[in-house]
């Protein structure tokens, strides 16, 4: 049936601030969705407290609502906007559904007169009420585990003494597998039916059998208004049941699933959406097949866009979130075209001609003395993907997108060569154990004891073994002796210049002179066009590969490269996707051809119809390098991607590459603490006393001259790494030892500590002469708390006009001193009224998004045309939107980590954040954080 046309104003319900489990993937969904709700002329209005994101921008909606995700925020929405006739909440994750849900039963969407879209209440009810899936599974023939639910801890011990050890506890409506666990022993079930019962919001558990080891399989499933269905796509987890499937390593589409199981997997999904209730929409369906038998189980289903529908998007190409939104207003699936080709409809099955391999991106080192063992409950803070023509290429590109100092899987010398530490995280996944199974390879462990710790597919295995024996045959040879064969096939399946560089004992730059220039080894481009070549694609979304046919025809326009900014991790996350779109949309406007270069599969940046070109590949030197051997572009912004896109800033420079706006030799001196303090000392701005230093022996050498307390700062770092506040010369010396291991040869500073004073930051645009300060924010906590994890005020909330006009005197004399073009973010330290630099970074920051938000002003959009030369500060009329105060919150995900200590120091551990806006500061909320600024300083 067509468009129900009495749905004029619909209301999309966003996922907040980003924590682990509940990341930008719905972001993404939300944006996609309504710009696919405004294209059928359908008023939206959103609701979202996250600042970071391209979702709360006006680019996205009519109207944004940057409020608490809570009931009385929908209630005022839909007072000022009594015209709104439906909410859809099935694009923000958990948090839209609970509130969705808690607004229905209270009665609001109701006495409001608005119906929810996209949704069915009891299907939501059945899929995430353990006991009604369980016994719906039954009833329709669908396997599932034997167990049943606890609602009291002593119904709980009946249930595991009836079912036996080992069990799995499964705690009813939570996100990411919160309060899960699995139990091997009877003496600790107490402790996880506790923990269970405590998770779920209604006090909740799945007990059942363990399904430890048995394969995991994911289909994302696209259904209509009249139960017409195609499954867009198959995942395959590489990890086993026992891993949470965000914690897993994926590929799409699955490889070692037989065609007669999957067939059988394919009915169940369809029986499955079609029993829990009539909805239109994305599903995500997860089963469990047992490698003995090929018995399948139901795990669970969710009639919602996920974590897996953003992969799956990305994947195949096939936009489920906008195709969901249009279904949820009437469209069904024949009535829609494929936006990938613009001639067939949108009620197909992609297929593809390539494969995807996706691995998540964790961060323990964050949180010291945190169980690094993966489970049940998700850990991993983001995520990239990697596309190949094959599984070893695409893993190898995953591998090179991480950013944890790999250049692939293997060959770059960080072996781990001690065999029982190989073999216990064989038995124990944790964050490296894919790089320890290949270590495990390399070190002569049978293939036997492998499959049987990791119970991993042999497939997937026999695939990585064959890497080593590659890697066995390169090492034969020199640069000068290697045949073309061996060149060529190794390309194919992934290896980087680098790493064939580290088997050839030459020069990265000597590997790429002679597979490039001398053998013609060339990357060419494919097309991801949802139906492997079938029809004429008409958007240019690229994977690289090696072959004959380049897909990728260069315009004669001119053009820019956006560098985006990889995968999530804590320091740098969404805030730098939302500058990389405006980056793409400002050059837009200014005529250019825009490339985005991106490999995070959870972003607006790697949507196919953002920029002009997308090219899906790591940020990663060779990889950019290629594209711009091939694009031939004006210049790459580097600015606007966070410490991804920065340090490929020094290879741009040196190959003649132009970077657009700020220099290479500006970014470099800010970055260098050393060269930096010396600017300041020239233009006569106060800093601490600072030293700097390549070992203990110096440090201890000139803390006598600079005095306890220490800031300890190493160069080149984003969100804080390695800092530490020390007191004495043991504590100074350990952390030096530290720093040099994680970061060898790198210019540490130490700089006097200015106890008890106050922090405060401001962003500018500068374009080499002019100056406009867009924002001063202060702290909340006292100087000491990393930014990022530091409540913040817009504007300062006390400090006297001697102490602003001192900042903004600093930031024009250094923004000019940088010779900046486009955005820079100072750092101050206020003591006795006297203002001291702690750092400045000629880049977007973290806080750029949330003085857009705040001041409603586009912000990055007049930096990039700044940086493009089109623009002049003087040529803007700024009109900042000033009424009252905005907090920037900071939100962390301690609940993942148990054990870890939540306070907090110099470097970054939040996750995400929310803007609370308060009229004066009197407001209640400020001074309840305010009275608590001192409670988690440490050191």
């Amino acid at each position: 049936m067509p468009k129900d046309s009495s749905i004029k104003h619909v209301l999309i319900i966003g996922s907040g601030p980003i924590v682990i489990g509940q990341a930008c993937e719905f972001d993404y969904s939300g944006s996609q969705a309504a710009r696919s709700l405004r294209e059928e002329g359908i008023i939206v209005t959103l609701i979202n407290s996250n600042p970071a994101t391209i979702m709360t921008d006006p680019v996205t909606a009519d109207h944004v609502y940057l409020l608490p995700l809570e009931k009385k925020s929908i209630i005022k929405i839909l007072t000022e906007h009594p015209d709104i006739d439906a909410v859809l909440p099935t694009m923000g994750g958990q948090t839209a559904l609970n509130l969705a849900i808690d607004c229905e039963n209270a009665g609001i969407w109701k006495k409001f007169n608005t119906r929810m879209i996209g949704v069915d209440i009891d299907a939501i009810d059945t899929a995430e009420n353990r006991e009604k899936f369980k016994a719906l599974m039954e009833k329709i023939g669908v396997g599932v585990c034997k167990g049943s639910t606890a609602t009291s801890f002593l119904q709980g011990k009946e249930i595991a003494q009836e079912i036996g050890f080992p069990l799995i506890i499964r705690a009813s409506y939570t996100l990411g597998g919160a309060g899960g666990a699995f139990v091997e022993k009877a003496e600790d079930f107490e402790k996880h039916l506790s923990a269970g019962l405590q998770a779920s919001p209604v006090h909740e558990v799945l007990i059942e059998q363990s399904i430890l080891g048995w394969k995991e399989y994911e289909l994302e499933v696209m259904r209509d208004n009249i139960g017409n269905m195609i499954v867009i796509c198959s995942i395959e987890n590489f990890d086993p049941m026992g891993v949470h499937t965000g914690d897993s390593i994926t590929v799409a589409p699955a490889l070692t699933l037989p065609d007669t199981v999957y067939q059988r997997m394919r009915n169940y999904a369809i029986t499955m959406m079609n029993s829990i209730g009539n909805f239109a929409g994305g599903c995500n369906v997860q089963f469990s097949v047992s490698p003995d038998n090929e018995t399948i189980i139901g795990i669970e289903i969710n009639p919602r866009v996920s974590r897996s529908s953003a992969l799956a998007s990305k994947a195949t190409g096939y936009p489920i979130a906008k195709v969901a939104a249009k279904l949820a207003i009437g469209y069904n699936l024949d009535e829609l075209p494929n936006s990938i080709t613009g001639t067939t409809s949108a009620f197909f099955e992609p297929t593809i001609d390539y494969v995807i391999v996706k691995i998540p991106r964790w961060n323990f080192d964050k949180f010291k003395g945190s169980d690094r063992r993966l489970g049940l409950s998700m850990k991993a803070v983001g995520e990239v993907m990697g596309i190949g023509r094959n599984f070893q290429e695409a893993l190898q590109k995953a591998c090179q997108s991480l950013e944890i100092k790999r250049n692939g899987l293997g060959a770059d010398g960080k072996e781990l060569k001690d065999q029982d530490k190989i073999l216990y995280s064989l038995a124990n996944p944790s964050w490296n154990r894919l790089f320890h199974v290949y270590d495990a390879f390399k070190l002569g462990i049978s293939f036997r004891t492998i499959h049987d710790l990791t119970k991993i597919d042999k497939w997937f295995l026999r695939q990585i073994e064959e890497l080593v024996h590659l890697e066995d045959e390169i090492e034969k040879y020199d640069i000068d002796t290697i045949p073309y064969e061996i060149m060529d096939m190794a390309k194919k399946r992934g290896y980087a210049d680098r790493q064939l560089a580290h088997l050839l004992g030459c020069l990265e730059s000597e590997v790429f002179q002679k597979r490039y220039e001398e053998m013609g080894i060339k990357r060419v481009y494919k097309l991801v066009d949802t139906c492997a070549a079938e029809f004429e694609a008409q958007t240019p979304y690229y994977y690289s590969s090696f072959g004959e046919e380049n897909e990728s025809i260069k315009t004669d326009k001119k053009k820019i490269v956006v560098l985006g900014s990889g995968p999530n991790r804590v320091g740098q996350g969404i805030e730098f996707d939302y500058s990389c779109v405006h980056g793409v949309l400002a050059a837009k406007e200014c005529g250019y051809e825009t490339i985005m270069i991106n490999c995070n599969p959870e972003t607006v940046s790697t949507d196919f119809d953002v920029a002009d070109k997308l090219y899906f590949e790591p940020v990663f030197w060779e990889h950019i390098y290629e594209i711009i051997l091939h694009e031939k572009p004006e210049g790459v912004i580097v600015q606007l991607g966070g410490q991804t896109a920065l340090k490929l800033a020094e290879k741009l420079e040196k190959y003649g590459i132009k970077i657009i706006g700020t220099s290479f030799k500006a970014l470099d001196l800010a970055e260098d603490r050393g060269l930096f303090s010396t600017l300041l000392k020239e233009n006569d701005v106060p800093y601490p006393e600072f030293g700097t230093v390549h070992n203990t022996d110096e440090a201890l050498e000139l803390c006598k001259t600079i005095g306890f307390p220490l800031l300890v700062r190493p160069s080149y770092v984003l969100g804080g790494q390695g800092m530490k506040i020390v007191i004495n010369e043991k504590e100074l010396e350990e952390h030096v030892v530290n720093v040099l291991r994680d970061i060898p040869n790198n210019e540490i500073l130490l700089d006097h500590f200015l106890e008890g004073a106050i922090e405060a930051e401001a962003d500018a645009i500068c374009d080499g002469e002019n100056v406009y300060i867009i924002g001063i924010m202060q702290h909340i906590e006292p100087a000491g708390i990393h930014s990022g994890d530091s409540y913040a005020v817009l504007p300062p909330y006390n400090l006297g006009d001697l102490v602003i006009r001192q900042i903004e005197t600093y930031t024009e004399k250094i923004a000019l001193a940088l010779k900046t073009v486009g955005l820079i973010n100072i750092q101050f330290a206020i003591k006795n009224d006297k203002v001291y630099i702690i750092e400045a970074n000629p880049r977007a920051s973290r806080t750029v998004p949330f003085i857009c938000k705040a001041y409603r002003e586009p912000y990055v959009n007049y930096a990039v045309k700044v940086m493009l030369g089109e623009k002049k500060v003087t040529d803007f009329e700024f009109k900042p939107y000033k009424k009252g105060y905005a907090i920037k919150e900071p939100v962390f995900s301690f609940h993942k980590f148990p054990n870890v200590n939540k306070e907090l120091g110099p470097e970054m551990k939040s996750t995400g954040e929310a803007i609370y806006f308060i009229d004066d500061l009197m407001d209640d909320y400020f001074l309840k954080i305010y009275s608590e600024r001192n409670l988690y300083l440490s050191r």
